[in-house]
């Protein structure tokens, strides 16, 4: 392991009575709280995570905001929100350790529009608070999300490897655009979620690290495994990285140096 800290840069936290959405992807009927979070973490020698707003409880932003107040030093997180949200409400989610805003575009019927007016000064306005955007979506759509983000000068931060389709894997347009992307400088991608995508998240994995370089990229857990609880270990995902990249060095990175600067400055502590 990896004498720097480990940074995990994607975790939930939750409590199962949360106000759900309409038609959520997942209903948890279980909690895993800022206090279970810490312990995992703590368990598995990991200084510090990010949080990942999930998208069963929309903008209700409000238990992600408490874990972050309750563990300053440690946490940082991401939020769902409307693009017309005001800048005021942003900054005073900032003082509280919120860094981006994540959309949720998987599995959606239609691909939602962003380069209308509203998303674009709301890109805009992510930019000059230095956030980011943290988008889950298939990779296939990346094509089209990621040029209206990159001319915001938002920095983006994309989900599990990309999500690549299996059938065109790392030849696919989505996955080529996001190479393309992380070469302009400004674009990161989450080793992370490997479970999901099946035996091939291996090859993309190292595909990434190849092309994109340790300093493009972080770990995450995906804590709790929404949908596979009970089939994966915290464990496992960090035994995954470690079998994916065996360069200690070029680990080093992703476990840790390249996500602390992300998230917590170059002043974070070591």
């Amino acid at each position: 392991m990896p004498a720097s800290p480990l940074v995990d840069t994607h975790v939930h936290v939750f409590t199962q009575d949360m106000p759900l959405i309409d038609n959520p992807r997942h209903r948890l009927k279980y909690d895993f709280t800022h206090q279970q979070l810490i312990e995992t973490l703590d368990t598995h020698g990991i200084r510090y995570a990010a949080i990942a707003a999930a998208s069963p409880w929309g903008d209700y932003n409000d238990y992600v905001i408490e874990a972050l107040r309750s563990h300053p030093k440690r946490l940082r997180g991401t939020i769902i929100c409307k693009p017309t949200i005001a800048r005021v409400v942003l900054e005073a989610m900032a003082k509280d350790g919120v860094v981006g805003v994540r959309l949720p575009f998987i599995s959606l019927k239609e691909r939602p529009d962003i380069t209308t007016f509203e998303y674009r000064s709301f890109l805009r306005r992510l930019a000059d608070l230095d956030w980011h955007i943290h988008l889950h979506t298939e990779c296939e759509n990346l094509p089209h999300f990621i040029p209206t983000i990159e001319a915001s000068g938002v920095k983006l931060v994309i989900d599990h490897l990309g999500r690549p389709d299996p059938k065109s894997g790392i030849n696919g347009d989505g996955f080529k655009a996001m190479l393309r992307s992380v070469e302009n400088g400004r674009t990161w991608v989450k080793l992370s979620g490997g479970y999901r995508i099946g035996p091939a998240a291996q090859d993309y994995a190292r595909e990434l690290v190849r092309q994109a370089g340790p300093e493009r990229l972080v770990w995450a857990s995906d804590c709790p495994f929404a949908g596979y609880e009970g089939q994966f270990t915290y464990q496992s995902t960090i035994d995954w990285l470690i079998e994916c990249v065996p360069d200690q060095v070029a680990r080093a990175k992703i476990f840790g140096e390249t996500a602390l600067k992300l998230y917590f400055g170059e002043g974070a502590s070591r």
